[in-house]
């Protein structure tokens, strides 16, 4: 039986509460930028032998290229490399709870780009989520925020820009075509940046779990898991799904203890506990998809030209 929207996206949010854990475990053998953006040319595999098996085109229509590429940005590139150089100097605890910060991001750049209007229910309780996390990271700091907290901030504000706009091109070529064609278009940069990093700086004493972390977060937090969100965003909308995301902190605190040893203390599970909360409140809060309607009729057209472009 087919998953429904929200099943859907919390398999994407579960998926994705490992990809800090994973990252920190990759990077105990090798650099940021080998995990940040070797990440996604092995996403970038994956994606190309995907579409090949099942006999689709490796590259986007033209006619929705410029939007893929705004995917392929924030997504194949920007979130994992930021926030893989932010983990080098804070714990896979410490970001987490930043983590919460993306559903906020995720639903402003809906509203700019997927037309969507949330009420102003949604909007209170992401308020109150973001409030918990940027005071958790200033207390951390000392009463500042570090480099390593703007450099995840930044991640997030991409990563809210990638989320939205694969979202909405997923209602019209399907969650997996998008995110393999934004890897795969990633790779021109992500290829040999990856290629100049292991030169420079050669991976030693490569370690089981460090392996494992790399192979996670190149295989299930750049597609797998995208195949899932993607395509929830499709049915139910980029705002609505997206604030899932906001209980992905309290998961990660979870899999950062129980797979890397971390210490979770009670500053870090209250910020946590308070961001589900706010998921909580904001659970029944409406959301207009004024721009669903916009997109939805071109789906049958979309679709015949993908399986146009994958015929033999």
């Amino acid at each position: 039986m087919a998953l429904g929207s929200t099943a859907l996206g919390a398999l994407g949010v579960m998926f994705f509460s490992v990809t800090f854990p994973a990252t920190t475990a990759a990077e105990a053998s090798f650099s940021p930028v080998e995990v940040g953006v070797g990440r996604s040319v092995i996403g970038g595999v994956v994606a190309i032998s995907v579409l090949l098996l099942r006999r689709e085109p490796l590259l986007p229509p033209r006619a929705v290229l410029g939007r893929m590429l705004i995917v392929a940005g924030p997504v194949g590139i920007g979130f994992g490399l930021f926030s893989a150089l932010a983990l080098a100097y804070v714990s896979s605890v410490h970001g987490a709870v930043l983590t919460g910060l993306i559903p906020a991001a995720t639903a402003g750049v809906a509203v700019w780009r997927a037309g969507e209007r949330p009420r102003r229910a949604y909007w209170a309780a992401l308020a109150f989520g973001l409030a918990v996390v940027i005071g958790f990271a200033v207390v951390q700091g000392g009463g500042n925020l570090t480099v390593a907290d703007l450099l995840l901030l930044v991640a997030v504000g991409i990563a809210g820009l990638g989320y939205a706009e694969g979202g909405a091109i997923a209602r019209e070529y399907g969650g997996w075509r998008v995110i393999c064609w934004a890897v795969i278009l990633a790779m021109p940069v992500t290829v040999p940046v990856t290629a100049i990093a292991l030169v420079i700086d050669p991976p030693t004493h490569i370690t089981a779990g460090a392996a494992a972390g790399l192979a996670y977060v190149g295989v299930i937090s750049m597609v797998v898991g995208f195949f899932a969100w993607y395509h929830a965003m499709a049915l139910g909308g980029v705002a609505r799904i997206g604030r899932l995301q906001i209980a992905q902190p309290a998961l990660t605190l979870g899999w950062s203890a129980l797979l890397l040893g971390e210490h979770v203390s009670l500053l870090s599970a209250t910020a946590a506990a308070a961001v589900i909360a706010a998921t909580a409140v904001g659970r029944n809060a409406r959301v207009d998809n004024a721009g669903r309607d916009r997109v939805t009729p071109a789906e049958p057209a979309a679709r015949a030209q993908t399986a146009q472009a994958a015929a033999p």
